[in-house]
């Protein structure tokens, strides 16, 4: 290679690793939100959550009450999935 091309390479990297760092700051979440994040919620102190569709929003408390009282069912008709198998040569 050339002395213009490991130039160039060495500059994007260098520019690269600049805005990376002067980005950083922006893009990470504060300490307090990631502890917050780390530790389990009630469902009351949730709130409310926009379902959408329709439905508008739903109290997560009674979402969850919903999803115990009726949990997802598998459909017993339905054929079992494939087995996938390497087809090599």
């Amino acid at each position: 290679m050339d002395k213009a091309s490991v130039l160039f390479c060495i500059g994007s990297l260098a520019l690269s690793l600049l805005i990376a760092v002067v980005a950083f700051p922006f893009a990470a979440m504060d300490a307090e939100v990631v502890t917050a994040a780390a530790a389990p919620q009630p469902a009351y102190k949730m709130g409310s959550v926009d379902v959408g569709q329709g439905f508008g929003e739903l109290p997560v408390e009674d979402l969850m009450a919903y999803y115990v009282e009726n949990p997802p069912v598998e459909d017993a008709g339905a054929a079992p999935a494939p087995e996938i198998r390497f087809g090599g040569c």
